[in-house]
């Protein structure tokens, strides 16, 4: 039975998990704060810790770095009420296995515990223990490899991506540099992953990168590593993802996202194949492939100054377009049974499909945020689907919503009298009620039109109507085309 040891400065979060866990199978202890986790892990050797960002005594990033060099086989999730991007890389790069925010959803986070669970245990792939100080980086980064390869993914039937596989079937052998542009969410880290799958590489690392997610400040040290006593807060040696995937393949998401003086570097990683760490001195041969994508034109960048023109050309060896979803209307239900068989999996559900009204609604809807948008939504419905299939009330609002107004029929028009006065049915409508009816009706259009706005983003829509969420909110109850229920 695993041991899991909660860390959080709110008593009633301690009791709520404890109980839930404990129903769940798992042995659980909690402390009230850091030094207490401490104490307790003195005597005791927990699989999985469960700990708040912001504990009165440290912060949750503080304890990561004791429970790590206490017990650095234990799986540690960080949740927190406060989403930061920055808190998240920085977790993710000391080695946490997730990152969560509250509110807490019980079948969510069973499902990350899970996980973080089954993962298998730092130190034990033959990482060399006379090297404590790079131990958490190298195991996090192989983590992020490890789940690049291990992932499943499927190109579809459409010709756009016959043609895909044939130019990664021809590209894959060389050592060109592959610039893959697509969509948010269109399946780029994928093609990557396929390319370096193809490659005289195969058997070496694999390391993705979101450039889109690291701050000026971390770009250097996350990209090239840096020396102990580079700047304040660098207490050991740590190996850039770079160097990591020497001999391997690394990919750059969102590379135009870095700035201007990384961009400098990555051209002399390019051009000469050497990196220097932060604050080093020292040169470091380096052997690796790179692949980056961007979901705006990089050439176009280069007209605006944000992106180096020399660069762009040291990269644009060859380049692959990935079409959206939305041009290959029938992938839509090959990746939506994709999707829930994993989901089915992941969850050990055995929902059998879905129902024809649902398929005309995924097939219609327009997907805004690609295949990652329509897998997010795959294990939503999974999640609430009882039955054997899935069935439209599962699906998010936005998408029944969408289907709704482009598709169903306009409700009959009122019928007119010889007076020219209308009326709907055999019973005349008041004046009072037609007024507050008419001003239901332009509510209803500005919410919906702010909602489309935002992409169905309910805090985006919030803020361009100028109210709060829980006002957006209350509006929309009144409307059951919302169903806010």
């Amino acid at each position: 039975m695993h041991k899991v040891l909660v860390v959080d400065d709110d008593n009633d979060m301690c009791l709520l998990l404890t109980r839930f866990l404990t129903r769940n199978g798992y042995t659980v202890s909690s402390a009230n704060s850091g030094q207490a986790a401490i104490e307790w892990m003195k005597k005791n050797k927990p699989d999985l810790v469960l700990c708040d960002f912001r504990l009165d005594d440290m912060t949750g990033i503080q304890l990561l770095g004791k429970i790590k060099e206490a017990h650095p086989e234990a799986a540690v999730i960080i949740i927190t009420g406060y989403s930061d991007v920055k808190d998240a890389v920085e977790v993710m790069k000391l080695g946490a296995y997730d990152y969560v925010t509250k509110p807490l959803f019980p079948d969510e986070i069973l499902l990350t515990i899970k996980k973080a669970l089954a993962e298998e245990p730092a130190g034990t792939t033959g990482s060399t223990p006379s090297k404590p100080a790079q131990s958490s980086n190298a195991a996090t980064t192989a983590s992020k490899a490890k789940s690049a390869n291990d992932g499943k993914y499927i190109f579809g039937d459409s010709p756009e991506f016959a043609t895909i596989i044939k130019q990664i079937d021809l590209v894959a052998p060389t050592n060109f540099s592959v610039i893959i542009y697509g969509e948010s969410g269109s399946g780029k880290e994928a093609i990557a992953q396929q390319i370096h799958t193809k490659s005289k590489r195969a058997n070496k690392p694999f390391i993705a990168i979101d450039c889109g997610a690291l701050s000026k400040e971390l770009a250097g040290s996350e990209l090239f590593g840096h020396e102990k006593g580079a700047f304040t807060g660098a207490l050991n040696q740590k190996i850039g993802s770079l160097e990591l995937a020497n001999e391997g393949t690394i990919f750059l998401d969102e590379v135009a996202n870095l700035s201007y003086e990384i961009q400098v570097s990555l051209l002399r990683v390019v051009q000469e194949r050497k990196i220097r760490r932060v604050g080093g001195v020292k040169d470091i041969d380096l052997d690796v492939r790179i692949i980056i994508a961007s979901n705006e034109r990089l050439w176009d960048a280069t007209r605006t100054g944000k992106f180096r023109e020399d660069l762009y050309h040291r990269f644009n060896e060859f380049s692959i377009e990935v079409p959206s979803l939305r041009e290959r209307k029938q992938d839509i239900m090959l990746f939506a049974r994709h999707f829930l068989d994993v989901t089915n999996a992941e969850l050990g559900k055995d929902v059998k499909g879905f129902t024809k009204e649902v398929e005309d609604v995924l097939n219609n809807y327009i997907w805004y945020g690609n295949l990652r948008e329509l897998k997010n939504v795959i294990k939503r419905a999974t999640l609430l689907t009882d039955g054997d299939l899935v069935e439209s009330k599962s699906l998010p609002f936005e998408i029944n919503n969408f289907y709704r107004l482009q598709f169903e029929a306009p409700a009959a028009p009122a019928a007119e009298k010889a007076d020219g006065q209308k009326t709907n049915g055999a019973t005349p409508v008041s004046y009072e009620n037609k007024l507050k009816s008419a001003n239901l009706d332009a509510e209803y259009d500005v919410i919906l039109d702010a909602l489309k706005q935002a992409n169905f983003n309910k805090s985006k829509a919030a803020k361009l109507l100028n109210v709060d969420r829980k006002t957006l909110y209350n509006k929309m109850r009144q409307f059951k085309e919302f169903n806010m229920d």
